[in-house]
């Protein structure tokens, strides 16, 4: 029996969430689609190692009318939200020996590189990034679409009865969006005091990643600086060499001293310098969340994404992607002056109720020009906050409320669902339904409400 992975999406009713598996799998791993769904994993077709037009269509192994399915959905989304997609499609001692000489020549070499080079050498790296046709830019809701697909699955077998579910945000609100700033040079920490004064104005509370060696002197009376205001202080890395994942030895030596910060920090959470990630080894690292998996790494070093637009667990650490482009790319790899892009990203996001979550870095708009971008970014979303009813919150705030939802659960008394769980007065109850073959969610105003 199959239901996690659906069922901690929605945090649903267990017997809305039981899928079988309709057929023996295949042992090889690869790409295939479920319905107009990419997805990878095994199952009783063709599988293909990378993402193509005429990729094996697996939805009509299943047996509907018992949703029975010829995959595993939870082994699914884990390969997707871990990035093992990318992982099985490049040798792993191609990957480990090429990737460490690289990143190891490019740090050492790059406090003697002009800016102007090291910008060439990056849009280098990452040309033909549009061309890449898997996670999808500039937003990959393939996680998401996998679960609708689940569910209409789910309620067409029921005969349409619509399937009650606690809603994603609290005190219904439709998405969420948050601020974080990674602070990377000695004359981005000195901007950070009037960066808080540009998101104060907007009403905005933002997080700043901090790195704790060799980049700035990190002062007491510096993090005390923002925390005092209300915003909040994480930890960014250790150096900011771009290296920490490069080896496992390295990565556990430099744990411990990154969760020694932490202690010292009052930290919650982390972001690695550059985006570089291994969730695997997430468990070493003593935080509640983690912000350095994008939801699609086209513009990143490290490529891959996670494909999904909601929070989610890596073992006992958050995972609150980003899916959103960050500034640096914005302005130095597409070369983009305006927020077009941000725009078409925050649409896509908020069609699934999801996450935006940004990243600005304090260090890239001293100069005005890129400063005004990001005030019209502010613009932005403080408008669309107040029109579209989104949750704007810290990130430690957004993991108090995922944690809190993940162990809530709705009970049936009386003919009558109730939530229950800490933090269940914030929760509202939700249905789903089919409305001409499309999903309808509808948010009740009260925890209650009676069965149909």
């Amino acid at each position: 029996m199959v239901t996690n992975a659906f069922q901690d999406y929605y945090r649903c009713p267990e017997d809305y969430s039981r899928f079988d598996l309709s057929s023996q799998s295949a042992s090889e791993m690869g790409f295939f689609r479920f319905k107009n769904t990419v997805c990878y994993g095994r199952t009783s077709g063709v599988v293909r190692r990378e993402v193509a037009d005429d990729l094996y269509d697996a939805s009509p192994d299943g047996t509907p009318n018992t949703c029975a399915l010829p995959f595993d959905p939870t082994d699914v989304v884990e390969n997707l939200r871990f990035e093992r997609y990318v992982q099985a499609s490049i040798s792993p001692t191609y990957r480990k020996l090429a990737g460490a000489v690289v990143q190891s020549a490019y740090y050492w070499l790059r406090p003697a590189m002009p800016r102007v080079v090291r910008q060439s050498l990056q849009r280098m790296s990452l040309r033909r990034w549009n061309s890449i046709p898997f996670p999808r830019w500039p937003v990959d809701c393939t996680v998401e679409d996998l679960m609708e697909q689940l569910l209409k699955l789910r309620l067409r077998s029921r005969g349409n009865s619509p399937m009650p579910f606690i809603w994603f945000w609290p005190e219904g609100f439709q998405a969420c969006a948050i601020m974080t700033h990674d602070v990377e040079t000695r004359a981005g920490r000195d901007f950070t005091s009037k960066l808080m004064d540009i998101d104060d104005s907007f009403g905005i509370k933002s997080s700043f990643q901090i790195v704790p060696e060799d980049r700035y002197p990190v002062s007491h009376a510096f993090r005390q600086s923002i925390t005092e205001r209300s915003f909040e202080v994480n930890v960014h890395g250790l150096n900011h060499r771009g290296n920490l994942f490069a080896t496992r030895r390295g990565f556990e030596k430099d744990a411990r001293r990154i969760n020694e910060y932490a202690g010292e920090y009052g930290a919650l959470g982390f972001r690695s310098p550059v985006m570089y990630r291994n969730p695997d080894w997430f468990s070493s690292l003593q935080f509640r969340y983690d912000m350095s998996v994008p939801n699609v790494a086209h513009l990143d070093p490290q490529r891959g994404g996670c494909c999904t637009v909601m929070p989610y667990f890596i073992g006992n650490v958050l995972e609150l992607p980003l899916t959103t482009t960050q500034d640096y790319s914005l302005f130095n790899v597409i070369r983009e002056g305006s927020i077009e892009l941000w725009k078409w990203q925050v649409a896509l996001v908020l069609r699934k109720h999801g996450l935006a979550s940004f990243l600005v870095h304090p260090d890239y708009i001293i100069d005005h020009a890129r400063r005004a971008t990001y005030i019209s970014l502010l613009e932005f979303m403080t408008k669309t906050c107040a029109r579209r009813v989104i949750w704007s919150p810290l990130p430690r705030e957004v993991d108090k409320w995922w944690r809190e939802r993940s162990q809530m659960s709705l009970d049936c008394a009386n003919g009558q669902w109730r939530i229950t769980g800490r933090g269940s007065e914030r929760a509202r109850l939700a249905t789903a339904r089919l409305v001409d073959g499309e999903i309808v969610y509808q948010i009740q105003e009260a925890n209650l409400r009676a069965v149909s």
